[in-house]
């Protein structure tokens, strides 16, 4: 399995950081994408990707710290080109929220793409009842519509969107981008109709789980702090709306992330 977001640097795992990563790999875990929480703050982020072989590291600017990105470029920049660094994110549009006006979240997303797009950097989409604005500005980037995935051993500029929650008709349109499709815990809430359906409509080449912890545990698990050890109990959730084994599913999405993140 492969964790292809979460937040181990979080003031959360402060206590029993150590603890968490090895029950990850005792639950079968065998990568985990951390996702920098505070580029104010990148002490713990940078200690894991130096001594955990188990992480790899994203960084950029949030759409929640958007208001702030003219005193986080400079860090941005230092971040991206630390060893162990794969991805630019999370980055995007958060209009549930909307602690940055909507204005600045664009300018700030379309100019991260563009740093993505010339370092090479897969990207991760955080986005939050913002999908039509979200498509324009990916159209924008030069991410084509209908382009096929790259071969085994290519590279193509793509990206994720992180803890998918549009519908089934949304869903087609970032596919149609190349874009992979990232699963979390709300997949296992027993309310959770839509994300059930869109799991089974993303087809297996193009699916990642993540856990986004601390945050979303899944539903055998809710109400504690999320880790990367309960990621099974999203993977066996797909596996059974797709009618599939979880070894298939934990098989396709960590091969989907090593392919992604160039791993």
């Amino acid at each position: 399995m492969f964790d292809s977001h979460a937040h181990l640097d979080h003031e959360n795992f402060d206590i029993d950081r150590t603890d968490v990563i090895a029950r990850a790999k005792e639950e079968g875990v065998k990568g985990i994408l951390c996702v920098c929480s505070d580029l104010r703050n990148t002490g713990v982020f940078m200690e894991l990707l130096q001594e955990n072989d188990l992480i790899r590291g994203a960084a950029g600017i949030h759409p929640h710290d958007a208001k702030d990105a003219e005193e986080l470029w400079e860090t941005l920049e230092i971040v991206l080109g630390f060893q162990g660094i794969v991805a630019l994110g999370e980055i995007g549009l958060d209009y549930h929220y909307e602690n940055s006006p909507r204005d600045i979240q664009k300018e700030v997303f379309r100019r991260q793409l563009k740093i993505a797009r010339k370092k090479s950097l897969p990207f991760i989409i955080h986005c939050r009842e913002a999908i039509p604005d979200t498509l324009q500005i990916l159209k924008e980037s030069g991410l084509i519509s209908g382009r096929e995935l790259p071969e085994k051993g290519e590279v193509l500029w793509t990206g994720v969107m992180h803890c998918y929650s549009g519908s089934e008709k949304d869903l087609k349109s970032f596919l149609d981008m190349g874009l992979y499709i990232s699963i979390a815990g709300p997949v296992t809430f027993p309310g959770a109709i839509k994300t059930r359906a869109v799991a089974n409509s993303v087809p297996l080449d193009r699916l990642l789980v993540e856990t986004d912890c601390p945050y979303l545990s899944p539903h055998p698990v809710r109400g504690r702090r999320n880790e990367p050890a309960y990621l099974k109990y999203i993977v066996e959730e797909i596996a059974r709306i797709k009618g599939s084994r979880p070894e298939e599913v934990e098989r396709a999405t960590t091969e989907n992330a090593k392919a992604l993140f160039c791993l």
